[in-house]
């Protein structure tokens, strides 16, 4: 029971914290600080009452639409919070046990990394474009926690994965004059070798790459896409890095179980 009411506070705890990366992502898109004035409405900019601000469910109660200008609210708001509540339970359930004060810590950062993750996958989605703020905010977070890890000597790999996949990103840039990834990847990329570390930036890049192709073939099949087209690759490769967060492990198991039989 007490499992349970835990996972619950912190869904919960997520579906706050997504409601407030919302508005740092609209804030961001406008140039203003996120933490400057009250919530408003992005149509009719009316300050919004507490009860327009419950996560996902003001959404459903207001039928999707602002209760002083009745402009659509974008889907973006309770999938946004619905999202950041289940990576925060995953991260609690899969990645951390906290019983002590610095596990604790570790599982904070975590939930900030993920915040930020969420961040750059909905802004870049939108945009096209990787907030520099964001990912160098990130980049330094997960410095200080390579840095702070006891075992960090012996892990050099973290360092050597971050330039590695840094480099394969900006090999990419040059092969295609910057039309196939944009220099927001190169940063990403080497976030997420930073992050994950040797061998699991590798499960990571090849799903994004994996996932990336199926859906952009798929885009240009129903024609909504062409061979030219722009499409943003962040959202991929953030979508790798949680599943190597979370699965790399087990997959790295199965992988060798399978090398061993044959």
């Amino acid at each position: 029971m007490l499992e349970l009411f835990l996972s619950l506070i912190i869904f919960i705890f997520g579906l706050i914290v997504g409601s407030f990366l919302n508005c740092v992502i609209y804030r961001l898109e406008v140039n203003d600080s996120p933490l400057k004035g009250k919530s408003y409405c992005p149509k009719c900019k009316h300050t919004l009452n507490w009860q327009d601000l419950i996560p996902v469910l003001s959404f459903f109660f207001l039928r999707g639409k602002c209760r002083y200008c009745s402009q659509k609210i974008s889907w973006q708001y309770p999938l946004v919070e619905i999202a950041t509540g289940i990576l925060f339970l995953l991260i609690f359930n899969f990645q951390l046990n906290p019983v002590s004060l610095v596990e604790v810590g570790f599982l904070i950062f975590y939930f900030i990394i993920a915040s930020l993750l969420i961040i750059i996958f909905v802004y870049d989605l939108k945009h096209y474009i990787i907030p520099d703020r964001i990912i160098y905010s990130a980049i330094v977070l997960v410095l200080f926690y390579v840095l702070l890890r006891p075992d960090f000597f012996g892990r050099s790999d973290f360092f050597l994965s971050a330039f590695g996949a840094a480099l394969f990103f900006l090999l990419l840039v040059l092969i295609t004059k910057g039309k196939g990834m944009g220099i927001g990847d190169i940063k990403l990329a080497f976030f997420m070798g930073l992050f994950l570390g040797w061998p699991n930036i590798l499960i990571a890049l090849f799903l994004a790459f994996f996932i990336g192709a199926i859906i952009g073939t798929g885009l240009i099949i129903l024609k909504k896409k062409n061979l030219k087209s722009e499409i943003p690759f962040a959202p991929f490769l953030i979508f790798g890095t949680f599943f190597a967060l979370f699965f790399a492990e087990k997959i790295l198991e199965w992988y060798w179980y399978l090398f061993l039989l044959l």
